[in-house]
């Protein structure tokens, strides 16, 4: 199960904390409205995701590393070009792990921060750059961004 809570960004504060970075290419061989199946490949490793519907800010995930080889090639076979490309930022704040993604390509300029949690109803402390929260808003589904025209 995945828990996490998604935001836009007021300024570019977070950037003086960045721990770690890491190139991302994603493509989605399936978007249905009840799940999706996302092939993600890294600097280092490569993943086949399934996400099931969500409820509230949870949902079903089951992800797994994959040889990188298999994964471009079913990248190339099955994507068709439902794709995005980012870079992730690792910023630690107040004991939590935010993901930053600042997208490219036709999404260039989108930057959004993801802090995924233990349970629901854990408390987060928000950074002072953390602007309007988009949990739950289809618009900022990396699914949907993926879709030629999307945004």
């Amino acid at each position: 199960m995945e828990i996490e809570r998604k935001f836009l960004l007021k300024n570019d504060e977070w950037r003086k904390k960045i721990a770690q970075k890491i190139s991302i290419k994603q493509g989605y061989i399936s978007t249905e409205a009840n799940s999706t199946v996302r092939i993600r490949i890294t600097d280092s490793k490569s993943f086949i995701t399934i996400k099931g519907k969500g409820i509230n800010i949870a949902h079903p995930e089951y992800e797994y590393e994959i040889p990188t080889k298999d994964a471009q090639e079913m990248f190339d076979l099955f994507c068709n070009n439902n794709s995005i490309e980012k870079t992730r930022y690792i910023v630690n704040f107040s004991n939590q792990i935010w993901e930053i993604d600042e997208f490219e390509g036709r999404h260039k300029g989108l930057i959004l921060a993801e802090v995924e949690l233990k349970e629901e109803n854990e408390t987060i402390i928000l950074p002072d750059w953390i602007g309007e929260e988009v949990t739950g808003n289809p618009k900022y589904y990396n699914s949907n961004l993926s879709k030629v025209g999307c945004l």
